[in-house]
Protein backbone atom coordinates (compact mmCIF):
# COMPACT_ATOMS: atom_id res chain seq x y z
CA UNK A 1 0.00 0.00 0.00
CA UNK A 2 1.47 3.32 -1.10
CA UNK A 3 1.47 6.13 1.48
CA UNK A 4 2.18 9.77 0.89
CA UNK A 5 3.87 11.56 3.77
CA UNK A 6 2.48 14.92 4.88
CA UNK A 7 6.08 16.18 5.14
CA UNK A 8 8.31 16.86 2.15
CA UNK A 9 11.48 14.74 2.02
CA UNK A 10 10.30 12.48 4.83
CA UNK A 11 8.67 9.06 4.61
CA UNK A 12 5.41 8.31 6.41
CA UNK A 13 7.28 6.24 9.00
CA UNK A 14 9.84 8.99 9.57
CA UNK A 15 7.01 11.47 10.07
CA UNK A 16 5.37 9.23 12.68
CA UNK A 17 8.67 9.03 14.58
CA UNK A 18 8.59 12.79 15.13
CA UNK A 19 4.80 12.91 15.64
CA UNK A 20 3.93 9.76 17.63
CA UNK A 21 0.70 11.33 18.94
CA UNK A 22 -0.86 10.55 15.53
CA UNK A 23 -0.13 6.80 15.55
CA UNK A 24 -3.63 5.73 16.68
CA UNK A 25 -5.36 7.76 13.98
CA UNK A 26 -2.96 6.47 11.34
CA UNK A 27 -3.43 2.87 12.53
CA UNK A 28 -7.21 3.19 12.12
CA UNK A 29 -6.88 4.68 8.63
CA UNK A 30 -4.35 2.02 7.61
CA UNK A 31 -6.62 -0.80 8.79
CA UNK A 32 -9.57 0.71 6.87
CA UNK A 33 -7.42 0.98 3.75
CA UNK A 34 -6.23 -2.63 4.07
CA UNK A 35 -9.83 -3.82 4.47
CA UNK A 36 -11.09 -1.69 1.56
CA UNK A 37 -13.42 0.21 3.89
CA UNK A 38 -12.48 3.82 3.24
CA UNK A 39 -15.19 6.36 2.43
CA UNK A 40 -15.92 7.03 -1.22
CA UNK A 41 -17.72 10.11 -2.60
CA UNK A 42 -20.12 8.04 -4.73
CA UNK A 43 -21.73 6.57 -1.61
CA UNK A 44 -23.66 9.78 -0.79
CA UNK A 45 -23.13 11.83 -3.95
CA UNK A 46 -25.74 14.46 -4.71
CA UNK A 47 -25.51 14.15 -8.48
CA UNK A 48 -27.33 16.70 -10.61
CA UNK A 49 -24.80 16.92 -13.43
CA UNK A 50 -25.46 16.62 -17.15
CA UNK A 51 -21.82 15.90 -18.00
CA UNK A 52 -20.95 12.36 -19.07
CA UNK A 53 -23.10 9.73 -17.36
CA UNK A 54 -23.78 9.05 -13.70
CA UNK A 55 -21.73 5.85 -13.57
CA UNK A 56 -18.66 7.58 -15.00
CA UNK A 57 -19.01 10.57 -12.65
CA UNK A 58 -19.22 8.28 -9.63
CA UNK A 59 -16.30 6.13 -10.79
CA UNK A 60 -14.14 9.18 -11.50
CA UNK A 61 -14.81 10.74 -8.09
CA UNK A 62 -14.02 7.44 -6.36
CA UNK A 63 -10.83 6.98 -8.37
CA UNK A 64 -9.62 10.49 -7.50
CA UNK A 65 -10.56 9.94 -3.85
CA UNK A 66 -8.62 6.67 -3.80
CA UNK A 67 -5.45 8.38 -4.97
CA UNK A 68 -5.74 11.37 -2.64
CA UNK A 69 -6.58 9.05 0.26
CA UNK A 70 -3.02 7.68 -0.02
CA UNK A 71 -2.05 10.60 2.21
CA UNK A 72 -0.96 9.23 5.60
CA UNK A 73 -3.95 10.92 7.28
CA UNK A 74 -6.46 10.16 4.54
CA UNK A 75 -8.04 12.86 2.44
CA UNK A 76 -9.76 15.10 4.99
CA UNK A 77 -7.15 17.85 4.44
CA UNK A 78 -6.55 17.11 0.78
CA UNK A 79 -9.22 19.20 -0.95
CA UNK A 80 -6.69 21.11 -3.05
CA UNK A 81 -5.07 17.93 -4.34
CA UNK A 82 -8.52 16.39 -4.94
CA UNK A 83 -9.61 19.46 -6.93
CA UNK A 84 -6.38 19.63 -8.94
CA UNK A 85 -6.49 15.95 -9.87
CA UNK A 86 -10.19 15.99 -10.75
CA UNK A 87 -9.82 19.17 -12.83
CA UNK A 88 -6.92 17.65 -14.72
CA UNK A 89 -8.96 14.52 -15.46
CA UNK A 90 -11.89 16.59 -16.73
CA UNK A 91 -9.54 18.69 -18.88
CA UNK A 92 -8.14 15.46 -20.32
CA UNK A 93 -11.75 14.55 -21.25
CA UNK A 94 -12.08 17.85 -23.11
CA UNK A 95 -13.84 20.03 -20.55
CA UNK A 96 -12.80 23.51 -19.42
CA UNK A 97 -12.45 22.55 -15.74
CA UNK A 98 -10.62 24.58 -13.12
CA UNK A 99 -9.61 23.90 -9.54
CA UNK A 100 -10.98 26.84 -7.56
CA UNK A 101 -9.56 27.93 -4.18
CA UNK A 102 -11.65 29.83 -1.70
CA UNK A 103 -13.58 29.74 1.53
CA UNK A 104 -16.13 27.07 2.34
CA UNK A 105 -18.73 28.08 4.90
CA UNK A 106 -20.75 25.27 6.48
CA UNK A 107 -24.19 25.54 8.05
CA UNK A 108 -26.24 23.34 10.37
CA UNK A 109 -29.84 24.16 11.23
CA UNK A 110 -29.51 27.38 9.22
CA UNK A 111 -26.61 28.70 11.32
CA UNK A 112 -22.97 29.03 10.33
CA UNK A 113 -20.91 26.45 12.23
CA UNK A 114 -17.52 26.44 10.50
CA UNK A 115 -15.47 27.92 7.67
CA UNK A 116 -12.04 27.24 6.24
CA UNK A 117 -9.88 27.36 3.13
CA UNK A 118 -11.16 24.83 0.63
CA UNK A 119 -10.96 23.94 -3.06
CA UNK A 120 -13.50 22.60 -5.55
CA UNK A 121 -13.83 22.22 -9.33
CA UNK A 122 -15.75 24.48 -11.65
CA UNK A 123 -16.83 23.38 -15.12
CA UNK A 124 -18.85 26.15 -16.78
CA UNK A 125 -22.14 26.39 -14.87
CA UNK A 126 -21.40 23.26 -12.82
CA UNK A 127 -19.40 22.75 -9.64
CA UNK A 128 -17.93 19.63 -8.07
CA UNK A 129 -17.43 19.69 -4.30
CA UNK A 130 -16.32 16.09 -4.09
CA UNK A 131 -14.07 15.75 -1.04
CA UNK A 132 -16.45 16.86 1.72
CA UNK A 133 -17.51 13.35 2.75
CA UNK A 134 -14.17 12.96 4.55
CA UNK A 135 -14.39 16.12 6.68
CA UNK A 136 -15.55 14.19 9.74
CA UNK A 137 -12.02 12.73 10.03
CA UNK A 138 -10.44 16.15 10.45
CA UNK A 139 -10.16 17.04 14.15
CA UNK A 140 -10.68 20.78 13.55
CA UNK A 141 -14.03 20.30 11.79
CA UNK A 142 -17.04 20.32 14.15
CA UNK A 143 -19.14 17.15 14.22
CA UNK A 144 -22.16 19.25 13.18
CA UNK A 145 -20.61 19.63 9.69
CA UNK A 146 -22.17 16.79 7.72
CA UNK A 147 -22.03 17.49 3.98
CA UNK A 148 -22.45 15.12 1.08
CA UNK A 149 -20.36 15.39 -2.06
CA UNK A 150 -22.07 17.45 -4.77
CA UNK A 151 -21.76 17.58 -8.57
CA UNK A 152 -24.20 19.81 -10.38
CA UNK A 153 -25.30 23.36 -11.18
CA UNK A 154 -23.69 26.14 -9.17
CA UNK A 155 -27.15 27.57 -8.58
CA UNK A 156 -28.24 24.35 -6.84
CA UNK A 157 -25.34 23.90 -4.38
CA UNK A 158 -26.87 22.42 -1.19
CA UNK A 159 -27.83 24.96 1.48
CA UNK A 160 -25.50 23.29 4.03
CA UNK A 161 -22.51 25.07 2.44
CA UNK A 162 -21.50 28.22 0.64
CA UNK A 163 -18.45 28.24 -1.63
CA UNK A 164 -16.75 31.62 -1.99
CA UNK A 165 -13.95 31.68 -4.56
CA UNK A 166 -10.89 33.83 -3.98
CA UNK A 167 -10.60 36.44 -6.68
CA UNK A 168 -7.62 36.24 -9.07
CA UNK A 169 -6.24 33.11 -7.46
CA UNK A 170 -5.49 29.55 -8.42
CA UNK A 171 -4.67 26.35 -6.59
CA UNK A 172 -0.90 25.84 -6.44
CA UNK A 173 0.56 22.91 -8.34
CA UNK A 174 1.24 19.81 -6.26
CA UNK A 175 4.09 17.34 -6.94
CA UNK A 176 2.08 14.29 -5.82
CA UNK A 177 -0.78 15.21 -8.17
CA UNK A 178 1.56 15.74 -11.12
CA UNK A 179 4.16 13.04 -10.60
CA UNK A 180 2.50 10.29 -8.58
CA UNK A 181 -1.26 10.24 -9.20
CA UNK A 182 -1.83 11.83 -12.60
CA UNK A 183 0.06 9.24 -14.70
CA UNK A 184 -2.01 6.44 -13.15
CA UNK A 185 -5.28 8.34 -13.43
CA UNK A 186 -4.52 9.20 -17.06
CA UNK A 187 -3.98 5.50 -17.84
CA UNK A 188 -7.32 4.68 -16.17
CA UNK A 189 -9.10 7.43 -18.15
CA UNK A 190 -7.73 6.12 -21.42
CA UNK A 191 -9.36 2.77 -20.64
CA UNK A 192 -12.71 4.30 -19.55
CA UNK A 193 -15.42 5.41 -21.94
CA UNK A 194 -18.15 7.54 -20.36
Amino acid sequence: MREISPAVNMSAEEFLLIAPEHKDKVSLIRSQKAAGKRHRPSTNLIDQSTLFDAAFRAALLDRVAGFVDENLFGRSEMCQQFALLLARALQFKGLNAQAIPGEAIYFAGGSKVFSWEHAWVRIGAEVVDGNVDSLFENPVVPKSVNCQPYWGPIAAVPSDRKLRPRQSSSVAADPDVNSVWWPELEAWLIGETP
